[in-house]
């Protein structure tokens, strides 16, 4: 992937919206529905993560609990299945292999709305909220953020980009496995922390046994910072390679979002937190609000469109020059 990206410029975009006075629900111009609550975007981000803005619903769109990996269903089994193929494959060698194969950027090129396009063709084996392909889901996202932080246009468009690496699954960028684009993610190096979804498969990992892998810090130092770490290899280090390399100038918490967005052993479970620094602190407080709208807007209810194209093509267009995807 190459991309060409020009300084953000984050004055506000906000489009019309309907308020049901009935249900108390906002609904954007793309018909997603979301809980009307009060924004005040000239917060810190320490402060919107204390008001907890955001009204979660309590059941996804199989209608359990978020992230339940335990519940019986057909869907339980492919996510267990998944999780034990990921544990035992990703290495640090295999990470490391594929951030070299990768990092080339040498593969197919297209702009960021034929990308979201192609993800109509992914589903993701590892998630047990939601089965609809995964543009529904980006767009999901973007809206819900869009709803309570209109001016934080920069938001906007990490929303719809932050899962675009699923085109690894694609023949056309190299077909991989589900195992090796999706899933929660971890470091390598370093003992795989207890948090970590279906930790009992770790056991047949090759790196389990490691006498200095198998150790809290590993081949680490306390305070390291997280991007001198290995973290398994997936959409979420991809497409951060992608926008590192091609030198974009998204804020860093864009960048931090990116490639972390998967890392729930780090921003749900608080492991791994010895191996940050204060810049990664920081950003973690943007990821937190992030990671909100990431999980609890997947729904059945889909969104038109055609209808919040318009608003993504000029924000991409703005923020954006070019982006090729190769």
């Amino acid at each position: 992937m190459t991309i060409l990206i020009e300084q953000p410029q984050l004055d506000s975009q906000v489009e019309d919206q309907k308020l049901s006075s009935e249900t108390n629900e906002l609904v954007l111009d793309g018909g997603f529905v979301v809980p009307k609550t009060v924004s005040d975007t000239e917060l810190a981000a320490e402060e919107l993560v204390s008001n907890n803005e955001f009204l979660a619903p309590e059941i996804n769109s199989f209608g359990r609990l978020f992230r339940d990996y335990d519940a019986e269903s057909e869907r339980h089994k492919t996510v267990e299945e998944f999780y034990r193929l990921q544990h035992i494959n990703q290495t640090y060698d295999f990470v490391k292999k594929m951030r070299e194969e990768y990092g080339k950027l040498n593969r197919v090129e297209m702009s960021i709305w034929e990308c979201c396009e192609l993800l109509n063709e992914v589903v993701d084996d590892s998630d047990p909220d939601l089965d609809e392909p995964q543009i529904m889901h980006l767009l999901q996202s973007a809206e819900a953020i869009r709803k309570d932080y209109p001016d934080e246009e920069w938001l906007h468009l990490t929303a719809l980009i932050h899962d675009l690496g699923k085109v690894l699954l694609l023949p056309s960028f190299g077909g991989l496995p589900q195992w090796a684009v999706v899933g929660d993610t971890f470091p390598l190096g370093c003992a795989f922390d207890e948090s970590n979804v279906h930790h009992k498969y770790f056991k047949e990992n090759p790196d389990y046994n490691n006498p200095i892998c198998s150790t809290k810090n590993g081949i680490y130092s306390e305070g390291c910072g997280l991007d001198n770490v290995m973290i398994s290899w997936g959409h979420d280090d991809y497409m951060y390679l992608v926008a590192k390399e091609n030198r974009t100038t998204l804020p860093p918490a864009a960048l931090f979002i990116i490639r972390y967005h998967s890392f729930y052993p780090l921003h749900t479970a608080g492991a791994y937190k010895h191996l940050m620094n204060e810049e990664d602190a920081k950003n973690l407080k943007w990821l937190h609000i992030f990671n909100k709208y990431d999980l609890y807007s997947k729904s059945k209810e889909t969104i038109d469109v055609e209808k919040v194209k318009p608003y993504y093509l000029s924000l991409i267009e703005k923020t954006i020059i070019n982006i090729h995807l190769r």
